[in-house]
């Protein structure tokens, strides 16, 4: 397994790391705990040390989960699996006024207990209101929960390019969460090029944008009652560049067809697109879901895929610019 340095946080974690939205079963069903801690101590057997998990994640079960299998392997290993959590999801309604440092201070504390870690490695204020970007006393807050032990590092996970920009004007803010995928690659320009030079890790998510890119699906695909696929192709719920990247479904469709003409046969091309993440030496890591034990495991073969050739990554850029470009770029 590759590391990579997670930016000024000094942590050196897997370039494939896992995420837990989905990780109790798929998206609208009910939580599995078992399954979820199967998933989470296969990753880490197979070498991922870093974990991605979110206090909404299936009302704190995920979370609850990730701290339960960190402690457990902890405990009889005495291997270091990093944890990043996030707050802010839950102040209701999700607006700027919401944030207060009471508030986030609660969440913090929250986590700390649902997890049942000594300190939370990474916490991330999880895709606030654009204007919270601009409160440095929200920003503040951190340093004292980092001087209270109960943190040991602050990021941010958000939407839009712009949104992470203002994010690392903050000296302590180390990391950044961002969508970054074969259909989204405006991060790629000034964004990487900022972060690198300020030394902030950058995470990646939504690598399979919501499975579009596992070259799976169909026009005939259908998707449950409580899967954010369903219901949020238009951002009903939140907002709609976490569902297929914000591309249009049929769209999509057709662009994931030229690109398995690039990639034709085996590996799939979700192996090919979570191996083109990796191609660019800024990310520190990427965090597939995955709802199977299959998926786990597919996601992390595909980083001992070799390099995509220039050729490859040219074609890559020429899909997206002919298919994708034209209604993505430019809103997020």
């Amino acid at each position: 397994m590759e590391h990579r340095r997670l930016g000024k946080t000094g942590f050196d974690v897997s370039a494939i790391a896992l995420g837990t939205w989905q990780v109790g079963g798929r998206w609208g069903e009910p939580f599995n705990d078992q399954l979820a801690e199967n998933i989470i101590e296969t990753a880490i057997e197979r070498g991922v040390n870093f974990i991605d998990t979110a206090d909404v994640y299936s009302d704190r079960a995920s979370e609850a989960a990730v701290g339960r299998v960190v402690r457990r392997v902890k405990a009889r290993h005495g291997r270091r699996v990093f944890v990043a959590t996030k707050c802010g999801r839950f102040i209701n309604p999700h607006i700027d006024a919401g944030y207060t440092v009471a508030a986030l201070r609660t969440h913090v504390e929250a986590s700390l207990k649902n997890t049942g870690l000594d300190a939370l490695d990474l916490i991330q204020l999880h895709c606030p209101p654009p204007a919270t970007f601009y409160r440095p006393e929200i920003f503040e807050l951190f340093d004292q929960l980092k001087t209270e032990g109960k943190i040991l590092n602050l990021g941010v996970s958000v939407e839009k390019v712009e949104e992470a920009l203002k994010a690392i004007e903050y000296p302590n803010v180390t990391t950044v969460q961002i969508i970054f995928n074969m259909f989204r690659l405006r991060p790629a320009g000034l964004f990487f090029r900022e972060a690198r030079d300020k030394n902030v890790g950058i995470i990646v998510r939504v690598p399979l944008a919501s499975g579009l890119l596992t070259g799976t699906y169909a026009k005939t695909t259908r998707f449950g009652a409580g899967d954010h696929r369903n219901f949020n192709r238009e951002g009903a719920a939140f907002d709609k560049g976490e569902t297929f990247s914000g591309v249009d479904y049929e769209q999509g469709l057709v662009a994931v067809e030229a690109l398995k003409a690039l990639f034709p046969g085996e590996p799939s091309l979700a192996a090919w697109a979570l191996r083109w993440v990796l191609m660019f030496p800024e990310v520190s890591t990427v965090i597939p879901g995955a709802s199977r034990i299959e998926q786990l495991e597919a996601n992390l073969e595909a980083g001992a895929l070799r390099p995509l050739t220039q050729a490859e990554m040219e074609g890559v850029a020429a899909v997206y610019e002919l298919f994708i470009k034209p209604t993505v770029h430019h809103l997020w």
